[in-house]
């Protein structure tokens, strides 16, 4: 009988001692797996601030526009003409999205997948949110804290090179050859308005969207102190191009060479590379 007894005693301390392995096992699966660790990321934007902060391990797949950094998983997924069976083969527990045509976020949730909507922002500071709000969900809130504070400093570091003789400009910033631009009301006027220039945009009119398209007419009327060309990829404009221009001779900018070369994406987006814009910007708007 005491043998017996022994016996029932060991076996029910392995039986513990396997659920007790179990149980450690599981809360540890659920420890590593607190934040995200399959993420697709369906804006360009958040993929640059992923990677920014730390989270670029955690991300699967990328857009096919998401072309920075290099290394992050780029697919032929379209954030623009969404294809929900493409984006669940990844099996994702969170996707990022900034554009929701058909509302397709509600079928990728449907399917039991985390859908994140980070629109685009018209100014720096809800930019800054959007990248705290990054490090929050991923479990990166220090990398992201430290990408804005970066921004931050080198950005009022840019500011205060430009002598305040120069800070009073009129700007124009273009999108595309048919004179689309964008007014202060945009994250890109948003840059601008840290130098304090002037958006000839703002006074255009317009659907009040912030992207009002102007006429050649508007523009040299205006004369623009900087011209900034966000359309040198899409459209190769250039110093050449715009200067032989009908009339746009006469422009200031023009004439005194103060024609920004922007990187379209750069320009575009709202993530830590709009350091690198405002610098080129800064350069040129020294120039005299």
């Amino acid at each position: 009988m005491q043998r017996l007894t022994i016996a029932v005693v060991a076996a029910l301390a392995a039986a513990l001692a396997v659920v007790s392995l179990s149980a450690a096992a599981h809360q540890q699966t659920r420890s590593e797996h607190r934040f995200p660790h399959r993420i697709v990321s369906l804006s360009p934007t958040v993929t640059e601030d992923l990677f920014a902060i730390g989270a670029g391990k955690q991300v699967v797949a990328v857009d096919e526009d998401s072309d920075y950094p290099k290394r992050a998983p780029r697919t032929s997924l379209s954030g623009v003409t969404p294809n929900v069976e493409a984006i669940a083969n990844y099996h994702p527990d969170l996707v990022f999205i900034s554009y929701n045509p058909g509302n397709f976020a509600s079928q990728l949730r449907k399917l039991g997948i985390k859908v994140v909507d980070e629109p685009a922002v018209n100014g720096l500071r809800r930019a800054y949110r959007e990248i705290v709000g990054l490090g929050r969900r991923t479990g990166h809130v220090r990398g992201a804290k430290a990408v804005v504070h970066s921004m931050r400093t080198h950005l009022a570091a840019i500011v205060r090179s430009v002598p305040k003789t120069r800070r009073h400009l009129r700007v124009y910033h273009e999108l595309d050859p048919t004179y689309f631009s964008a007014t202060s009301k945009t994250f890109i006027g948003s840059i601008y308005k840290l130098f304090g220039f002037r958006d000839i945009a703002d006074g255009a009119g317009g659907t009040g969207d912030g992207y009002p398209q102007l006429s050649a007419e508007y523009i040299i009327a205006k004369s623009p102190q900087i011209i900034v060309l966000a359309d040198t990829k899409c459209c190769r404009q250039s110093y050449a191009t715009v200067a032989a221009r009908p009339g746009w001779s006469a422009i200031a900018a023009v004439q005194h060479h103060r024609v920004v070369l922007a990187d379209d994406d750069v320009a575009s987006r709202w993530g830590p590379r709009i350091v690198q814009f405002a610098r080129t910007v800064a350069r040129i708007a020294k120039q005299g």
